[in-house]
């Protein structure tokens, strides 16, 4: 059997795994979750963002996504993957939220190259374990799959994923490689006044999963004139639980404190601080907003702020826009800043 078709079965049995566990496995005594369950608990000690909700949520997803079905249509937009002399790519990972460097380490693999992974302190733990159960499947992937904690070296090309002053260092080490290089993006949703109840509360996914540490979260709304904000305070009353973690209240208290004593104007329901602010980027616990005259003036702003946007989040039909509730349950194909991995590998 080709290696390619080796390495597809592996990640479906790695699939299959992961659901198991997060619909029975997680909730019950069997000797091979076990050390799953062990890996959760380290790495929520490790990282206190961590937590078993958040981290059993990730490999949910990942679960739902890793069928043979899936990737085979996912894979079937490329051209068919020969057998090639398989490039070493270098993946430089963020650890914002659990296993957020997963689909380029999948991407590397079902390219048919090799994967030199460095990982993020905050996230070191998930993706190694989940390696040993590949390698387990297709021992061959052992030559495949290297993890290093100091200098990259002897590789043939790079994704590297961090924030805009990251970036700027990336660039000038791996600028003479081929490269995908990504700085901070910000999710934002457009709401109408006319969304239901359902949808402003599917939208609080959008907002509280992962606490708002991950690009593809709403970090800001844009509201039309007179917008009632009582019915969204109102629809995400169903969030008020995230207070009760410390590192998310610290946040809360923090915030709150420098908004008034700043003397800013600011909306507050107990656990989310609403700020009207120019900016995408609102700190933990806060939810910028701005206001938008029309939909042509907004779809203009919007479009000369692309470079910063990660996913568009409303109500509408309109292409690229996601649905309420949707951002943290991307597909395969769903790429971050809309660059293709996948095609970027194939052609090194």
């Amino acid at each position: 059997m080709a290696p390619y078709i080796k390495t597809i079965e592996a990640f479906v049995k790695l699939g299959k795994y992961l659901t198991d566990f997060c619909n029975n496995g997680y909730f019950k005594e069997a000797e091979d979750h076990t050390g799953l369950k062990e890996v959760i608990a380290v790495a929520g000690h490790h990282n206190g963002w961590f937590n078993e909700d958040n981290i059993v949520f990730s490999l949910q997803q990942w679960g739902a996504l890793l069928t043979e079905e899936n990737l085979k249509d996912w894979l079937s937009n490329y051209n068919a993957i020969k057998e090639i002399q398989p490039k070493t790519v270098a993946i430089v990972m963020a650890g914002n939220i659990p296993l957020v460097g997963f689909h380029d380490f999948l991407c590397v693999l079902l390219s048919g190259n090799k994967v030199l992974a460095k990982l993020s302190s905050n996230d070191k733990l998930l993706l190694p374990f989940l390696s040993k159960y590949l390698i387990k499947q297709e021992p061959s992937l052992a030559n495949r799959i290297v993890f290093v904690e100091g200098r990259l070296e002897n590789f043939d090309a790079v994704i590297a994923t961090g924030s805009n002053n990251t970036s700027r260092y990336f660039e000038h080490y791996f600028g003479n490689k081929p490269n995908i290089i990504r700085k901070n993006r910000n999710s934002v949703a457009i709401l109408t006044g006319n969304e239901t109840k359902e949808e402003l509360k599917a939208l609080g996914e959008d907002i509280f999963q992962y606490y708002g540490l991950g690009c593809r979260n709403v970090s800001k709304i844009f509201v039309p004139k007179n917008y009632n904000f009582e019915v969204l305070f109102n629809a995400l009353f169903h969030y008020k639980d995230i207070i009760h973690h410390h590192k998310y209240a610290n946040n809360y208290d923090y915030n709150k404190a420098v908004y008034l004593m700043s003397e800013f104007k600011i909306l507050d329901n107990g656990f989310l601080i609403l700020k009207e602010e120019k900016s995408l980027s609102s700190p933990i616990s806060a939810l910028f907003y701005s206001y938008y005259e029309d939909e042509t003036s907004l779809t203009k702003e919007l479009k000369e702020l692309n470079e910063q946007i990660q996913c568009v989040v409303s109500g509408s039909t309109r292409e690229n826009h996601i649905n309420f509730g949707e951002t943290q349950k991307p597909s395969l194909n769903d790429y971050a800043d809309g660059i293709d991995t996948m095609e970027f590998l194939l052609k090194l």
